[in-house]
């Protein structure tokens, strides 16, 4: 599966993503786009975004989204902070669909 980090994660997490081929934000070249500028230039070209950005689902008309989106939840995006979410984010990963938004480590 083709992974896009969002630039607000800390780029080490991309190790921990295995298993799949994943890109950041700033490795595209995309850093400073917004989240609708990000949403039309992921698509086609990634199968799933992974965020820390909770407002995304409510700033962006998320319908028709050709990409799923993992929301992770964690006190800071810190990667120590991020690290336990990642066995979860590796099941998610297995099983998101287009225009799914899955929440991780909400509680």
């Amino acid at each position: 599966m083709r992974i896009l980090l969002d630039e607000c994660l800390p780029r080490p997490l991309i190790r921990l993503i295995t298993g799949h081929d994943a890109k950041t934000v700033p490795e595209m070249g995309w850093a400073g786009k917004s989240n609708g500028e990000l949403m039309a230039l992921m698509t086609g070209l990634f199968d799933a975004f992974l965020t820390v950005d909770r407002n995304l689902v409510f700033s962006q008309n998320l319908s028709g989204l050709k990409i799923g989106v993992v929301v992770l939840h964690a006190s800071s995006n810190r990667l120590e902070d991020l690290q336990p979410l990642v066995p979860q984010v590796l099941e998610v990963l297995r099983a998101i669909r287009s225009g799914q938004i899955i929440h991780v480590g909400a509680g």
